[in-house]
């Protein structure tokens, strides 16, 4: 065997891989819980920004296509349970609405 690829410390190099190895596995199950498959969403009217709509804006059909941010109709997938709790400027609440609204005028 190859005397350079002999470990002078074989633990501390079977320590390093199972730190490395926990590291990775933490910041895999760290990604966001929304994501997940089988995870609950929500659509939610009224919280996405220009351009970043998952989908439906009036006479936009899809993703990406709204024209101005807090769109009554537009929607985004948020956490189940959350869309009611985001703030959204133009809703009648100040909250992310379940169904699609007629967007009131920002007052900023």
């Amino acid at each position: 065997m190859n005397s350079s690829l002999k470990f002078k410390r074989p633990a501390a190099a079977i320590t390093f891989g199972l730190a490395l190895g926990a590291a990775l596995s933490l910041a895999a199950t760290s990604a966001n819980a929304a994501d997940a498959p089988g995870a609950k969403r929500d659509k939610c009217f009224g919280v996405a920004l220009k351009g970043k709509n998952d989908c439906a804006a009036g006479a936009n059909s899809c993703a990406g296509t709204s024209t101005a941010d807090h769109r009554g109709d537009a929607w985004k997938y948020v956490p189940a349970g959350t869309c009611e709790k985001t703030a959204s400027p133009t809703s009648p609440t100040g909250y992310g609405q379940l169904v699609p609204f007629k967007a009131a005028k920002k007052t900023s």
